[in-house]
């Protein structure tokens, strides 16, 4: 795994992890606030050249809070950086639905969305009550988080479902998208497979016997799903 460090718009100094070759990929981890848990050469997709952003104000990249319009130029400031015309999207948890905007955003600079065990673009209370009777239950796995950065991207997120014209432009959207859940998540999926039937020519799978966080409990399951998934529609393909 090679690194960099890009400045932003504003000067703000950006943490990238690279590794492999071929098409692009940038890798979007979970959160929202957390360090890049997905920056790891054992969990690279194959046969693909991927980037691994590290969000402001968190790890090893400066800034602070800051909203989705940020996230999403911050994404832009690393392709621009990186001399990469157009790439596919990987996002695992609250990357997938950064994710989905992003490709909203800049439709002509994303190939296709892989969103691996999303949440969706919800803020729906029985999701939450399924999701919070069940915490005790999901792995412990500690990640390093910034609980200011997640509060303002969260509070962001929440503006941003609420726009009246999002689900016409999901409708509207020309960039390919996949939503992958796993069967023993404790996260209720059917906010993926509504995305998977919205969004046109959108896909929907169920990893069988896969927990949310697969790519720490089954990293091999992990690799083979991603790899197999950005390579399921060509490059460039609208």
């Amino acid at each position: 795994m090679r690194s960099t460090t890009l400045p932003a718009d504003d000067g703000t100094l950006l943490h990238v992890g690279l590794t492999g070759a071929g098409p692009d990929v940038v890798v979007l981890s979970g959160g929202p606030g957390c360090v890049h848990y997905l920056e790891d050469d054992d969990l690279a997709p194959r046969g693909m050249r991927a980037w691994y952003p590290e969000p402001r104000g968190v790890g090893r990249s400066g800034g602070g809070p800051h909203d989705l319009d940020q996230a999403v130029a911050d994404l832009e400031t690393v392709r621009r950086h990186a001399g990469v015309d157009d790439w596919s999207v990987l996002g695992h948890s609250w990357g997938s639905d950064l994710a989905v905007r992003y490709a909203l955003d800049h439709p002509d600079r994303v190939n296709l969305v892989v969103g691996i065990a999303g949440h969706g673009l919800h803020k729906d209370r029985t999701w939450s009550q399924v999701y919070e009777a069940a915490r005790h239950l999901e792995d412990d796995i500690v990640i390093d988080w910034v609980p200011a950065v997640h509060a303002a991207l969260n509070d962001s997120f929440v503006q941003w479902i609420h726009q009246p014209d999002l689900f016409r432009r999901l409708a509207d959207s020309t960039v390919p998208m996949s939503f992958i859940a796993a069967e023993n998540d404790i996260r209720p999926s059917w906010p993926l497979r509504q995305l998977a039937a919205l969004v046109p020519g959108g896909r929907f799978e169920e990893l069988s016997g896969a927990d949310h966080n697969l790519w720490a409990t089954d990293p091999d399951v992990w690799v083979e799903t991603v790899t197999r998934a950005l390579s399921s529609a060509p490059y460039g393909a609208r």
